[in-house]
């Protein structure tokens, strides 16, 4: 049995929705499936170092993890099984969340140990002071999240949205990607009528004719594209112009001041993940497909448009940095808050040491 049920985690939303109106992000319970007998490939990962975690009086009796159907690692990591092969002797249970600022509620209610959230939810929650740090970046969104209307719909660019209905997650890193678009061509987001929508329910206003278009992830992003869907604008080109976002892995920190060796050894379960995603691309699509309901072709496209993060990568500058030479990311969140702030999503936004101070890269020390 998962140690909070999904309907104690609703419960807890619905209790704390009054004081976290505002908290942003980009579920349902269960646990991670064993791999299929595809397991045996030789080329399979094999959750090196699986013997020892850490000693067992070291070890909890269960890690709750909160993650997103994103064409990542992470999911990856659920698909093969590799935490419950690191830690044999613990439970692993999957919480699924379908957005970032889902997450922050539950880890304000203290419903799981770590999660899985988008630079503007995980901006939002470091600003606002949630029990969390940053222990892993995922991946730099790229394709993988976009602007799709619909083709009869006479959209050609971002000019055309004035007066028309566009869903999104709101705190979401579409949410913050489609705001940055209308900034960059300087549209006023009041002649819009944006709506806050999560990506499943998104697909369903599409479906009938509520909307007419939709700023999403994969997998929505590929359903609307096969529904009569073309594509507008992407993150990756409105990163370019200095909008750039991502996904990153939070840690309670009751939870990585007392099982530090844990976290290092989920960061090695996303690392083995992460290389064998980018290794051997094709085996991983076909293990992903089942997680985000794509087909083996449909999932790898999905794959090549995102950048995928292994554990060498978060101390390069760009990105985690060390103790002694800190990277940009904690530039890149209180660029994005500053933002959040600007929109009037959340209230102010601290200076740029409380997000250096929220990153974990002490963690890749040797």
């Amino acid at each position: 049995m998962i140690h909070k049920s999904k309907k104690q985690i609703h419960t807890a939303i619905l209790l704390l929705i009054t004081l976290m109106m505002v908290i942003s992000g980009c579920g349902s319970a269960g646990t991670a499936n064993s791999p299929s007998a595809a397991e045996e490939s030789t080329a399979k990962p094999t959750a090196a170092g699986a013997q020892d975690p850490g000693k067992a009086s070291e070890l909890p009796k269960e890690i709750r993890i909160g993650y997103q159907v994103s064409p990542n690692g992470e999911l990856l990591a659920k698909a093969l099984g590799l935490a419950e092969k690191r830690f044999p002797d613990v439970k692993v249970s999957w919480l699924k969340f379908d957005s970032g600022r889902d997450v922050n509620v539950a880890m304000a209610a203290g419903g799981i140990d770590l999660g899985l959230v988008g630079t503007p939810p995980g901006a939002s929650g470091i600003a606002q002071g949630l029990p969390y740090q940053i222990y892993y970046i995922h991946d730099v969104i790229g394709e993988s999240e976009a602007l799709v209307v619909k083709n009869n719909s006479g959209i050609q660019s971002l000019q055309d949205l004035k007066g028309k209905t566009i869903a999104t997650t709101f705190g979401s890193t579409s949410h913050f990607s489609l705001l940055s678009a209308l900034k960059q061509e300087n549209v006023d987001p009041k002649e819009v009528k944006i709506i806050d929508m999560q990506a499943p329910d998104l697909l369903a206003a599409w479906q009938r004719g509520d909307i007419v278009g939709g700023f999403t992830w994969q997998p929505v992003q590929s359903k609307l594209l096969a529904n009569d869907g073309k594509v507008i604008i992407t993150s990756k080109q409105i990163a370019d112009k200095g909008a750039l976002t991502g996904e990153f892995g939070v840690v309670r920190k009751d939870f990585v001041s007392k099982y530090p060796e844990v976290v290092k050894g989920y960061i090695a379960v996303l690392d083995e993940a992460s290389n064998y995603y980018i290794d051997h691309p094709k085996e991983a699509s076909e293990a992903l497909s089942k997680e985000l309901g794509l087909s083996p072709e449909e999932s790898l496209k999905a794959m090549k448009e995102i950048i995928v993060l292994n554990a060498a990568d978060q101390t390069n500058a760009k990105y985690m940095g060390t103790k002694d030479n800190p990277g940009e990311f904690a530039k890149l969140l209180k660029a994005t808050a500053d933002f959040l702030v600007e929109q009037k999503s959340i209230t102010k936004s601290p200076e740029i040491s409380v997000y250096q101070e929220a990153i974990r890269n002490d963690l890749y020390q040797k």
